[in-house]
């Protein structure tokens, strides 16, 4: 396994050695659909570089897409493009839709999580991104912004929604997969609906 330096005080560890796994289509990452395609054409048409793109895929995503949590809506998204396509999903789900787009124009994009505090206790895995420029992987959180969360698109620092705090038993996974875990994507494709998935979602790997 490799691993690479992300920020102070913790390595990102690739699950597989092979690159070009974080450029795969999967079940949940179908990037290869045509409302994903669409997406990210209409993207690159407006960006200048590689880097611009990934900006305005994350914003895209952080932004359009709306987290269903903060929006009432009961529906469960899991593929990218369903996500796309109906503009709603939890974290999981829009770090789905966000590595598709990466990936569509080559770039690699892994799939990482945190063990965070629920508002109503215990504990919850949230899902966010991690992406590969100048040889080194950044992580990036697409779920989205509200009042106290600021996250924002950046190479030079992490700027997620939440910091993790060990004394409160959480963490931040440092495994970066290529495919969603298997824990999560069960859970969110078994769910009836977010109230039902609330209840199922993993609390740690």
């Amino acid at each position: 396994m490799a691993a690479f330096l992300c920020f102070a005080g913790m390595e990102l560890i690739q699950n597989t050695a092979d690159l070009s796994a974080y450029l795969a289509a999967d079940e949940a990452i179908d990037h290869h659909h045509p409302v994903v395609r669409r997406t990210a054409g209409r993207l690159a048409a407006e960006a200048t570089d590689s880097y611009d793109y990934a900006r305005a895929a994350f914003a895209y995503v952080r932004d359009a897409v709306a987290h269903s949590q903060d929006s009432g809506d009961p529906r469960v998204t899991w593929r990218a493009s369903d996500v796309l396509a109906l503009g709603t999903g939890i974290c999981h789900a829009k770090s789905h839709a966000l590595a598709a787009l990466l990936r569509a124009e080559d770039i690699p994009t892994a799939l990482c999580y945190q063990r965070l505090t629920r508002d109503e206790g215990g504990h919850v895995l949230h899902g966010l991104v991690a992406v590969r420029f100048h040889g080194a992987w950044h992580r990036q959180d697409p779920r989205g912004n509200k009042f106290g969360v600021d996250a924002r698109f950046s190479l030079t620092g992490e700027r997620l929604a939440w910091t993790p705090d060990p004394a409160a038993g959480e963490r931040d996974h440092p495994l970066l997969y290529a495919e969603p875990h298997p824990l999560v994507l069960a859970a969110l494709r078994s769910a009836r609906d977010r109230a039902h998935l609330w209840r199922t979602l993993p609390d740690s790997l």
